[in-house]
C-alpha cells in the first residue's frame, strides 16, 4: 500500500539561467489531485483532533456535574476513590499486557516464532513520501505482530542510510524486540541461504503451508508498481527460493499488494499464521 506518488518534474536543462519547463496537462492534473488529497488528509486530522478534544471536555464536564449532584461530601469522596481505583486497575491491565507482549516476543526470538525478514535494501528506489509510508507500515506491522498470540520473529535487514534515519524517528524504536541489521539478509543468514524464501506476488509457487525451518523475506518497497517484478528478479539472481501467499484464493485485487483494510478478512478466512505474514507482506 503506497501513498500518492509525487509528481515527476521535467528535467532542467544545464547552464546558467535555465528555467524549469511548464508542467504538462497530465502533470498539472496529478499535482492538483495530490494537493486536494493533502488538503483532505489535513482536514481529517484536524477534525479528529477536535473530536478528541471535545470528547475529553464532555467527559470532564459530566464528571464535574456528577460530583456536584452527589448528595453529600461522603458520597463525593466515594466517587473520587472509585474513580482512582478504576484508573489504577486500568494502568495495571496495561502493564500486564505489555509484560505478556514482551514475553511472547521473547519466546518468538528464542525460536518459537516464524522468522520473517523485511528487506530494506530498496530505499534508493523510493521517493521520500514512499519511504515515510514504508516506515509507518513497519511500525504498524510491529504493533500487530506484538498483539498476536504466536508472533513472528521479525528481522530488518539492509537497515541503513535514509531508511534507518526514518526508523530512528519512531518513538521507542530502540526498545523494539526485533533484529536490526545494516547488512543485507544474504550476509545475516549466510550459513542458512538454503532456507531463505522470498515472498513475492510474481512467484509461481504458492505457499500453502508455513515451514518453521524457513526464513521468509518480504521486500520493503512502496512504489505503486513502478518496479514490478523486482523482488522475483532479485531472488532469482541470488539463487534463493521464491513463493507467494495464497491471498488470491480469498481476495480479488487490482494490485499485488495487500491493503490494511483486508487484514481482518485474511485473519478470519486464511488463519493467524498467514495473517501475521500478510501484516508485513502488504508493505
Amino acid at each position: 500500500m503506497a501513498d500518492e506518488a509525487e509528481v515527476e518534474q521535467p528535467a532542467v536543462p544545464a547552464g546558467e539561467g535555465a528555467q524549469t519547463p511548464a508542467l504538462s496537462k497530465s502533470a498539472r492534473k496529478k499535482l492538483q489531485k495530490q494537493e486536494r488529497q493533502a488538503e483532505r488528509k489535513a482536514a481529517r486530522k484536524a477534525a479528529e483532533k477536535e473530536r478528541r478534544r471535545a470528547d475529553v471536555e464532555r467527559r470532564r464536564r459530566e464528571w464535574e456535574e456528577a460530583l456536584a449532584a452527589a448528595p453529600s461530601d461522603e458520597a463525593r469522596a466515594e466517587m473520587v476513590a472509585a474513580r482512582r481505583e478504576t484508573r489504577r486497575e486500568r494502568v495495571g491491565r496495561r502493564a500486564e499486557e505489555r509484560g505478556a507482549r514482551a514475553e511472547r516476543l521473547r519466546r518468538a526470538a528464542e525460536g518459537a516464532g516464524q522468522k520473517v525478514v523485511l528487506d530494506l535494501e530498496f530505499a534508493d528506489l523510493m521517493r521520500p513520501n514512499e519511504i515515510h509510508s514504508l516506515t509507518q507500515q513497519i511500525m504498524y506491522c510491529y504493533a500487530v505482530n506484538g498483539r498476536s498470540a504466536n508472533p513472528a520473529h521479525l528481522w530488518l535487514t539492509g537497515c541503513s542510510g535514509e531508511m534507518a534515519t526514518h526508523l530512528q524517528r519512531i518513538p521507542g524504536y530502540d526498545k523494539w524486540n526485533i533484529e536490526k541489521a545494516a547488512k543485507p539478509y544474504l550476509e545475516a543468514f549466510e550459513d542458512r541461504k538454503g532456507n531463505l524464501v522470498y515472498l513475492t506476488a510474481d512467484a509461481e509457487t504458492v505457499l500453502d503451508d508455513l515451514d518453521m525451518s524457513k526464513i521468509y523475506i518480504i521486500g520493503g518497497l512502496v512504489d505503486r508498481n513502478r518496479w514490478k517484478g523486482i523482488t522475483l528478479k532479485k531472488a532469482a539472481e541470488q539463487g534463493i527460493q521464491s513463493a507467494k501467499l495464497p491471498i488470491g484464493n480469498y481476495l480479488k485485487m487490482s494490485s499485488s499488494q495487500v491493503s490494511m483494510m483486508f487484514l481482518p478478512f485474511i485473519r478470519e478466512n486464511v488463519g493467524l499464521p498467514y495473517y501475521s505474514l500478510c501484516c508485513v507482506h502488504h508493505c
